[in-house]
């Protein structure tokens, strides 16, 4: 048995779509396979030991929020971006995704700084891009559907050679609305619109930063495969939903 830690950056401020089930998804995968999960708390200006944390989470915010966080997050920005580089799992959702890059530029010109860890930028518009989306993504050699809602006024488009889109859009808008992309993803790092149980709708996306997780410590042989019957039938049933919508 193993204990695994998980930090959630901000949790008071990004938090926007209720984000916070994706953890409580991973814990109980954890858990169900004999192991133990801490959920870490790290809100402005409390530490964050990056060498000892198994997995990195960030939910979505107002641009109010991003711009507390980011003056924050920055001062933690050679740590983080090493960390990603050496493999460190990461989930950024929304907000948190776009603050990945180099700015969001809002619809009447104000420019919100990102962190600049990847070559892209956010572009705010109108009308929003709302609704569900399904995607056919590539995690870990296979080719798997993803399920979601997406709701954002922004528009990212990816530049930067070192990404991949996280999925290809079956149906719904995705970074814009325009390429059939959606979301980032670099090593073990998914950046994604798609809100809300995103883990618990996918139960394949969830194992994708369990086993990454486990591959870091050298456990890959206790990370046993569940029985997702259950979880596939909904994933089944939301996805045929959404085709027929």
């Amino acid at each position: 048995m193993a204990q695994f830690t998980i930090a959630h950056l901000y949790p008071d401020l990004m938090d926007l779509y209720g984000d916070r089930g994706n953890l409580l998804c991973l814990k109980k995968r954890l858990e169900w396979r004999g192991h133990e999960c801490l959920i870490k708390s790290v809100g402005l200006g409390e530490a964050l030991d990056i060498d000892d944390t198994d997995m990195v989470f960030m939910g979505g915010g107002s641009d109010r929020e991003q711009a507390l966080v980011y003056g924050d997050l920055i001062t933690r920005a050679d740590s983080f971006i090493a960390a990603i580089e050496a493999g460190l799992p990461v989930l950024c959702v929304c907000g948190a995704y776009q603050m990945l890059g180099e700015a969001y530029i809002a619809a009447d010109g104000k420019m919100l700084k990102g962190l600049g860890f990847f070559n892209f930028i956010t572009r705010g518009g109108e009308p929003r891009l709302v609704g569900n989306v399904l995607l056919e993504a590539h995690l870990a050699g296979r080719n798997t559907s993803v399920v979601g809602f997406e709701n954002h006024a922004g528009r990212t488009y990816l530049e930067d050679p070192r990404l991949e889109a996280f999925g290809r859009v079956v149906k719904g808008y995705g970074n814009n609305g325009q390429d059939g992309s959606e979301g980032i993803k670099y090593k073990n790092l998914i950046g994604t619109y798609l809100h809300g149980p995103l883990l618990p709708k996918n139960p394949a996306v969830a194992d994708f930063f369990i086993n990454a997780m486990a591959k870091r410590r050298g456990l890959t042989s206790e990370i046993t495969p569940l029985d997702d019957s259950i979880e596939n039938f909904a994933h089944q049933q939301v996805k045929l939903k959404i085709l027929s919508s």
